[in-house]
């Protein structure tokens, strides 16, 4: 089987152990992730071959995170070693009414200031069937803008599958080009997106129609129509009941509108990785089932199960997503 390769940006992860708060923890967790990275580590958990491309520092910090990786399968081969820092978050893991949060520290990475020449992405995709990205790749600076739009382009010569989660954050554009602007190409060239109702006003200016029953069909029927690559537009739809507990259900629209029942996720463990997991899920489901809807199903269970564990990467196979899709929820011991 071909690689699913992906492209994006890996940060160390600082947790507060159990559910302290930044301001009163002497410890931190340590762990590497990354949007994108994260949906690699999944299928390739799953079977499914997965390479990862980056840019790191060239020292330990880098090696500690291609070596994370790597131990979970990620072919990390063409990571490139050029610049001074690896960025990092810190989570401070919230409960019940108390929310989760994160502090961001990724200013003037490795990654940010890549030189976007030293991806030969003809050679990096010539094993691939499928390449993703999220929106926040082209959001942290020109250059990975640049790059992004060279590793679509290349994969559009070679046929192969292009998708995006376009994951809008409002505050990483800061480097001169809108998200408007920047994103209107880049999603131009892909097959599936993950895309919400809000995504699609911020970025495109799309809005679902007066009086429509179905807002999310609405844009989807719009975004395809204003994008003909894309075939089919998927997300999440969540109801937050606390910070440790959450209804999630799954929506796909390609000319006609799916959705699956809701799972209910309690205690929720570790959101973070969530929507990395749906969409892990949904490459790995398009690749083995016959339908959409079936890889949607996929998707969400791999969802859900990823709000049960610890860390950015959902670590689970898909025997057990499919134990899941196939309506077993109890949670009861497996021996």
């Amino acid at each position: 089987m071909k690689q699913v390769v992906t492209f994006g940006e890996i940060m160390m992860r600082l947790s507060t152990p159990l559910n302290y708060r930044l301001t009163q923890s002497a410890s931190l967790e340590v762990n590497y992730g990354g949007g994108d990275a994260n949906v690699a580590a999944a299928v390739a958990g799953m079977g499914v071959p997965a390479a990862h491309v980056t840019c790191f520092p060239p020292n330990e910090l880098g090696q500690a995170a291609a070596q994370s990786f790597q131990r979970l399968g990620v072919d990390m081969q063409h990571t490139v070693y050029s610049g001074q820092r690896l960025g990092l978050y810190f989570l401070e893991v919230g409960a019940s009414l108390r929310p989760s949060k994160v502090v961001y520290d990724r200013a003037n990475s490795s990654f940010a200031n890549l030189d976007p020449a030293a991806f030969n992405w003809d050679e990096i995709l010539k094993n691939a069937q499928w390449l993703h990205w999220t929106g926040i790749t082209p959001a942290i600076s020109a250059a990975t803008a640049q790059a992004t739009a060279d590793a679509i382009a290349a994969a559009r010569r070679l046929g192969i599958t292009v998708s995006a989660d376009v994951n809008y954050r409002r505050n990483l554009w800061q480097y001169g080009q809108t998200a408007q602007q920047v994103m209107t190409e880049l999603v131009a060239g892909c097959d599936v997106v993950v895309c919400s109702e809000n995504d699609a006003d911020d970025l495109f200016g799309i809005q679902p129609a007066p009086g429509a029953d179905n807002k999310f069909a609405s844009m989807g029927e719009q975004l395809i129509a204003r994008f003909p690559q894309i075939k089919q537009v998927i997300s999440t739809r969540r109801k937050t009941q606390s910070a440790s507990h959450e209804r999630i259900k799954g929506m796909l629209y390609d000319g006609s509108y799916t959705e699956t029942p809701y799972l209910d996720i309690t205690p929720v463990v570790d959101r973070i990785g969530g929507g990395d997991a749906f969409m892990g899920g949904y490459i790995y489901g398009s690749l083995h089932y016959a339908t959409p809807a079936e890889a949607l199903s996929f998707a969400l269970a791999a969802s859900a199960l990823k709000h049960t564990i610890h860390g950015d990467v959902n670590l689970v196979t898909a025997a057990e997503v499919e134990h899941v899709m196939q309506g077993n929820t109890t949670g009861r011991l497996v021996r």
